[in-house]
Formats: structure tokens, sequence, C-alpha cells
């Protein structure tokens, strides 16, 4: 006996089920879930959609997320690292200038 592939999809097409078979629903978007906690949840504008959208680099994102946050999670901690990704910023953008 052979072994035989078989597809819930006509022809390789993804975009609709073959017949007989319920479609499956999308995956959770991940702006539906969050992992530890609830304190971006509160917020219109998730601050990694704002990171994205503002089109920010690795420290000025982690700056902006820690922030954003501040007060709804860790307090003067999170404003402490908000300012230890603006201090390696400035480092950053000071050694271009030199």
């Amino acid at each position: 006996m052979s072994d035989v592939h078989v597809s819930i999809y006509d022809s390789g097409d993804t975009a609709r089920p073959a017949a007989g078979h319920a479609q499956q629903p999308p995956p959770p978007r991940a702006n539906d879930t969050q992992v530890a906690g609830n304190h971006y949840k509160q917020f219109q504008i998730e601050p990694w959609d704002a990171i994205i959208d503002w089109n920010l680099g690795y420290l000025d994102g982690n700056a902006v997320k820690y922030l954003s946050r501040w007060r709804h999670k860790n307090g003067i901690e999170d404003l402490k690292k908000a300012r230890h990704y603006i201090d390696k910023l400035l480092e950053v953008e000071q050694a271009k200038k030199s």
C-alpha cells in the first residue's frame, strides 16, 4: 500500500477549503491577546502599533513601551528602564555625529 498525502484544499488553493470541509476560523490576532497582564489592553492604541506606525527602532521603541505602561505596571522601575533606553539612544546618535 502506498502512502497518500491528502490535503483539505483543492489543487493547492489555500483561499478556500475543499468541498465537505469546514472553513477553519482565522487564528487570533496578536492584539486580541496579551501574555502576562493587561497593562496594554487599556489603551485605545497599543504601544507596539504606535512603534510600528512611527517606524521606531529598538531603542526608541522600547522607551515608548516603558513610558506607556509605567503608571499601570512597574511604576518608577519602568521610568528608569525608559531612561536607560533613551540614554543608550543618545550615545548611539551622538557617536554618529563625532
